[in-house]
């Protein structure tokens, strides 16, 4: 470490609640350059695993902070002043909301991470209810926060695009997200997860929602030849508590596909790599995304990659992976056919994928 004075930067992340965000503090965090001179202050959940790293240190707000109106409160009145007392240079908000009016001298850093306000047709498809009137409001606050901003991070050019048609961003910087060498492909294949299922399967990660198409994606399975959904089983992994997951379930049932299609729920976050490495292909079938890790995740893994043809996935995953509709079941069935009846073709979009993964790095993002 050098002997300058540190950066003094308070990080609020009392927001990151939820996988996305805490992976991403996670791993930017734990790859922070060594010889950086910097003092990092964090408001965040209490579950949050923050690394053993001298530069930084948790900081404990109130208990009430986790209801979001005492939150917004608390981010008000108390931050500000804590940021007064401890002399901070920046106040970074990864989660896209600044409601801090910062001391004179501090800089104001944000984030654009939560595409789902900005998608009108998803907004507009939610039936009138807290959730509609959340993402109206998100939508006009995080606006406001990236325009008045010293710098607002994009974690990818599309998402870019987009704020940027709508407001003037006075400092932007696209900086995509990295893929932590948990999920790169290693010399010695990890051992089959014991809940797999017999023989071969097609993998799908990610919560059940309404953008992730779950729906669509048991359709396109439906579609192939039973000869082949005789040797591919399908296998969901992700959290089930939404409302999305009864009807996608129904419709295994309607479908007859109740011993084919494989629903694993939630499972450890470094268990995970082992589903990727012993999958024959894998899907990712969203249409709302600002930078997919499970995407990213997947290049990384040296398996066929079968993507959503939405932006931004095209963007990570470059020319070589297979597209399809998310919002089309026979092209999810054609991409799949296409991929799984070739072994060479197959071969083709793994390498090509796994050549991608190496242009996202957490250590390049830090």
């Amino acid at each position: 470490m050098n002997n300058a004075k540190p950066i003094k930067i308070v990080i609020n992340a009392l927001s990151a609640k939820l996988g996305g965000g805490q992976t991403y503090l996670r791993n930017l965090l734990t790859r922070l350059p060594m010889d950086a001179a910097l003092d990092i202050r964090i408001f965040c959940p209490d579950d949050l695993q923050l690394p053993n790293d001298p530069r930084i240190r948790r900081e404990t707000a109130s208990r009430l902070t986790s209801n979001p109106l005492l939150r917004a409160l608390w981010e008000k009145v108390a931050l500000p002043r804590f940021l007064a007392a401890e002399n901070a240079d920046i106040l970074f908000c990864p989660g896209g909301v600044v409601a801090t009016k910062v001391p004179k001298g501090v800089k104001v850093v944000t984030m654009f991470r939560n595409m789902i306000p900005f998608d009108t047709e998803l907004v507009q498809a939610m039936p009138w209810g807290l959730m509609r009137l959340r993402n109206i409001i998100l939508k006009r606050v995080m606006l406001k926060s990236m325009s008045e901003a010293d710098l607002t991070i994009f974690i990818s050019d599309h998402a870019r695009s987009v704020i940027e048609a709508l407001t003037q961003i006075p400092n932007p910087h696209t900086i995509p997200h990295g893929i932590s060498e948990l999920f790169r492909q290693q010399e010695v294949m990890p051992a089959r997860p014991a809940a797999a299922p017999e023989g071969r399967y097609i993998l799908y990660v990610s919560r059940f929602d309404v953008y992730k198409h779950h729906d669509k994606v048991v359709e396109g399975y439906a579609a192939l030849p039973a000869n082949m959904r005789d040797h591919y089983k399908l296998v969901f992994l992700g959290e089930t508590s939404l409302p999305p997951f009864e009807p996608v379930q129904a419709r295994i049932s309607e479908l007859s596909l109740v011993d084919a299609v494989l629903i694993g729920g939630v499972i450890p976050y470094d268990s995970l790599p082992a589903w990727y490495a012993h999958a024959d292909a894998i899907l990712f079938a969203s249409s709302c995304e600002n930078c997919p890790n499970i995407l990213l995740e997947s290049l990384a893994a040296g398996r066929p990659v079968l993507s959503s043809d939405v932006m931004p996935m095209p963007e990570f995953g470059g020319p070589g992976l297979v597209y399809f509709s998310p919002f089309d079941p026979q092209s999810i069935a054609k991409a799949l056919a296409e991929t799984l009846i070739s072994p060479e073709r197959a071969g083709e979009v793994a390498t090509a994928a796994r050549e991608r993964s190496r242009l996202y790095d957490w250590a390049i993002t830090a």
